[in-house]
């Protein structure tokens, strides 16, 4: 049906278009969205099905977590920096941390795929962990718009942070309403997210962002930093 719904959109659009409107999807026009599913079962299956079925493609870029390197040595000159990267599929963040830069990164999948790839554990990056609790420098995902909870886990991310840490969350229009679906369930858009951070967390929280392209699609990035307040 979507399908033919298709030419029938562009072509209403085309007799619009002089009066300068046009029709859109209804995700286009909300800020935030958040799918629905019937259970954590069905939630973590999709997750898993479609990690399996994609275990090859990559979402990050050399040029992108270079940007979050250098960010992070200005912040923890002068040590072996530890990072914790959530939802890495076939391990590529964590092992560019440590190839490229040294650092002593890990990486977590829901995935049973993820023991098959070095540094990489099988975690629901909803979850505490209690051997990771403020243990490190950074907490890095793209993978946040495949949170059912994303309050949930953004507040477990912070809690493996230690006194000085940051969450690092990549975030393109990709992650917004627009790219949101039964397989990545959470979508808002950059400008809101900021926003969407201050009704969760208020004054526990403090949220920056480096704004720069990625270098594998050359889409525009939003790197945000969370950093929990302290007292």
């Amino acid at each position: 049906m979507r399908k033919l719904l298709v030419p029938i959109k562009r072509f209403t659009n085309a007799m619009l278009k002089p009066l300068g409107l046009q029709i859109v999807n209804s995700y286009e026009v909300v800020d935030y969205y958040l799918h629905d599913y019937e259970n954590y079962e069905q939630y973590k299956s999709v997750q898993v099905y479609h990690n399996k079925r994609k275990l090859e493609k990559v979402w990050a870029d050399a040029k992108t977590l270079g940007v979050i390197a250098d960010a992070m040595k200005k912040r923890f000159p002068n040590k072996v920096i530890k990072a914790l990267c959530h939802g890495t599929r076939n391990g590529f963040e964590q092992n560019y941390f440590r190839d490229e830069h040294k650092f002593d990164a890990i990486g977590t999948d829901i995935s049973d795929t993820a023991t098959q790839f070095e540094h990489t554990f099988e975690w629901d990056f909803h979850n505490e962990n209690k051997d990771w609790l403020g243990q490190f420098d950074f907490v890095y995902t793209n993978s946040h718009d495949q949170a059912w909870n994303p309050k949930m886990a953004i507040k477990s991310w912070l809690d493996q942070l230690n006194e000085n840490g940051v969450v690092v969350i990549e975030h393109t229009v990709a992650h917004g309403p627009k790219g949101a679906s039964e397989m990545d369930p959470f979508g808002v858009k950059p400008t809101v997210f900021p926003y969407v951070l201050s009704e969760w967390f208020g004054h526990g929280v403090s949220t920056s962002f480096i704004k720069t392209t990625k270098g594998n699609n050359n889409q525009e990035c939003w790197l945000f930093m969370i950093k929990k307040n302290q007292g």
